[in-house]
């Protein structure tokens, strides 16, 4: 059954056939006024019968089939009364007249119909064609929608391609850093491990040659530590770097890596303080949080003139805690502050003795403390003070766990120190 807004096309031609007020009002007016007129005249002509066809017709096509048999049935007793003899009486003298009063009403009654029926038809083909509208309006929203989820289809192709030659791109970087690792330092190994050093410690022969070799350990040291900060660098901003990260214990990573700078220089005093008076748990991977504390102590050393201490302090505020390293050094000059975390940035004042760092550190710095989710940045001289260097990890306690501790202000005027 065909549909218009929801109706069929029968329940429209349906409620067009139910008799209107209109209608009937219609049916009843029309073949009284054309009596009235016909009554008026005195030459009556012979073929008013046909003008209440006419009317019956125009009733039937109109207002249905309801007010044209309504309009039927007047019309044969206005006639009957008016215009068949004796006039103005119901009775019919002649059967003439009677068999022409059957036969009108029985024309007006077939034209009526035909009347409605053509109504209908014309009701049921607008009804069709606006069914037909409709589904030409619905077929062109499904066309639109069919293209549109065919671009669709075409995009997520592609970027699924996309998706497949990046990971291919990230799965063969990978092993390239890997390989290049690989093949660069082992090379460096073998000069530090089985040349250099060996020869070095079994050379006893010219103070000239110990020297040479000692320079030649140095350097290689310094290219292999320039090679390891390249890697971690490039595995830093190409997102190839992978964490294993675990709970550790910060007090204790912090007590380690102080034994490591207190090892190349066993005269530098560093004093550390935790504020939570207890273990402090956060969530890092052991190695890279050593590479970190490694690079900021290590910088502090550099800078810091060998007899003054070097501070270290462990807060805990909301579900993070923060490591502070100052140490009491000229600090950084404003003119770098604003790009200490860059590469290769370098403190021209720097003695020659203490440029020999490869540039990288706190980039290092920043791109691991970020890669494990906390900030790091370059707090503002304080008097009496070098730099002030603090980044943040978060902790392993659940918040309910956690103990807060008052944290210094945090002020962010650069993000890092030259190394």
């Amino acid at each position: 059954m065909c549909q218009i807004g929801g109706m069929s096309v029968a329940r429209i031609t349906g409620h067009a056939s139910r008799a209107t007020p209109l209608g009937l009002a219609a049916a009843l007016v029309s073949p009284a006024l054309v009596t009235l007129a016909l009554a008026h005249l005195q030459d009556q002509p012979r073929d008013y019968v046909f003008i209440y066809l006419g009317i019956v017709a125009v009733l039937g096509v109109t207002t249905g089939i309801g007010p044209a048999i309504l309009g039927a049935g007047l019309s044969f007793v206005l006639v009957d009364y008016f215009f068949v003899s004796p006039i103005h009486d119901y009775k019919i003298a002649d059967s003439t007249d009677l068999v022409n009063l059957v036969v009108f009403f029985a024309a007006a009654g077939v034209v009526g119909g035909l009347g409605s029926r053509q109504r209908r038809v014309q009701l049921r083909a607008s009804a069709l064609a606006g069914e037909l509208q409709s589904a030409n309006i619905e077929l062109g929203r499904l066309n639109r929608e069919q293209a549109e989820a065919a671009t669709i289809s075409a995009r997520l192709l592609r970027t699924e391609q996309q998706v497949q030659v990046l990971e291919e791109t990230d799965r063969l970087r990978g092993e390239l850093l890997g390989n290049v690792s690989h093949e660069l330092r082992t090379p460096l190994a073998n000069i530090l491990m089985t040349g250099s050093t060996a020869l070095l410690a079994s050379t006893s022969d010219s103070e000239q040659t110990r020297n040479a070799l000692g320079t030649m350990v140095g350097d290689a040291r310094r290219l292999e530590r320039l090679v390891s900060d390249m890697l971690d660098m490039t595995r830093i901003e190409g997102d190839a770097l992978h964490l294993r990260v675990i709970e550790v214990d910060l007090g204790e990573a912090v007590e380690m890596a102080v034994q490591r700078v207190l090892r190349s220089s066993p005269a530098r005093a560093i004093a550390v303080d935790s504020a939570a008076g207890r273990p402090i748990e956060v969530r890092a991977d052991w190695d890279r949080l050593g590479q970190i504390l490694d690079n900021l102590l290590a910088n502090a050393d550099r800078h810091a003139p060998p007899s003054t201490p070097i501070d270290v302090s462990i807060t805990t505020a909301r579900l993070e805690a923060t490591v502070r390293v100052i140490d009491h050094g000229p600090g950084v000059p404003p003119e770098l502050r604003p790009k200490v975390f860059e590469r290769f940035v370098r403190d021209d004042a720097d003695p020659p003795g203490r440029r020999d760092g490869t540039g990288l550190g706190l980039a290092i710095v920043r791109g691991l403390v970020q890669a494990h989710g906390g900030r790091v940045w370059l707090e503002e001289p304080v008097a009496d003070q070098g730099g002030r260097f603090a980044f943040t990890l978060p902790l392993a306690a659940s918040p309910a766990e956690a103990a807060v501790t008052p944290a210094e202000t945090e002020g962010a005027a650069s993000e890092s120190r030259l190394r």
